[in-house]
């Protein structure tokens, strides 16, 4: 078995959690959990290990990068105990290095984002600041051809018609009402179970690279381009 690739057994398995969502079934099939959980952390270390080939990444370990199967159930609406998915997320090293990566593999919900989801008020406003200064600047990052192809528009929750101190009619009102700045591709269930997936997503995520490195230098100097302390 190759540990870099996804078995088709850890699928299995999350499909079958997904009809039988109890901890009664869960605590039978702890050992197949088990044997998918392993799977993936050799998954999430190949993938670590592709990804700092092109970029720094500060998450330490594929086991480290993987989220708890196990639902918070305090603040959600589905209370059911387990999320029949794994899940993983890499953060990029050092703070002149910003946004990240994550990796969603559920059984006909398999993809990839990655940006900034949600960045606090201070960088909105810096985000903000630079699409008012320079969005013809965004315009070409974000239409060049490897990242249209690869992951169409820009993605994110927005406001409904313009952020405060800003127009309905600048011309940067579609990246302006912006809160959220993510990109997303999806894959395939049998993409994700052939061998070599590992370096297909971390390609994927390579293509985002020269907007990562855009933001972090605009998240990471002021509006005059001096380096914040």
């Amino acid at each position: 078995m190759n540990p870099s690739s996804i078995q088709p057994s850890a699928f299995q398995f999350l499909t079958d959690l997904a009809a039988n969502n109890n901890r009664d079934w869960f605590a039978r099939h702890k050992d197949r959990y088990q044997a998918s959980l392993d799977n993936m952390v050799g998954f999430a270390d190949a993938l670590l290990a592709e990804m700092n080939k092109h970029d720094l990444i500060e998450t330490p370990s594929g086991k480290k990068a993987l989220f708890r199967i196990y639902n918070d159930v305090r603040f959600s609406k589905d209370k059911s105990p387990y999320n029949a998915r794994f899940a993983m997320s890499f953060r990029r090293a050092n703070k002149e290095k910003r946004g990240g990566y994550y990796l969603n593999l559920k059984p006909g919900n398999c993809f990839l984002a990655c940006g900034f989801f949600n960045p606090n008020p201070e960088d909105l406003r810096r985000i903000r600041f630079d699409i008012d200064d320079n969005y013809e600047d965004w315009q070409k990052i974000l239409r060049s051809k490897a990242i249209k192809s690869t992951y169409g528009d820009m993605q994110g929750n927005t406001v409904a018609t313009a952020p405060r101190g800003y127009t309905v009619d600048h011309p940067g009102i579609d990246l302006l009402r912006h809160k959220s700045f993510v990109f997303r591709h999806t894959f395939t269930d049998d993409e994700v179970l052939t061998s070599g997936f590992h370096k297909s997503v971390s390609q994927t995520f390579k293509t985002i690279r020269p907007w990562l490195d855009y933001m972090s230098e605009v998240l990471t100097t002021d509006r005059n381009g001096v380096p914040l302390p």
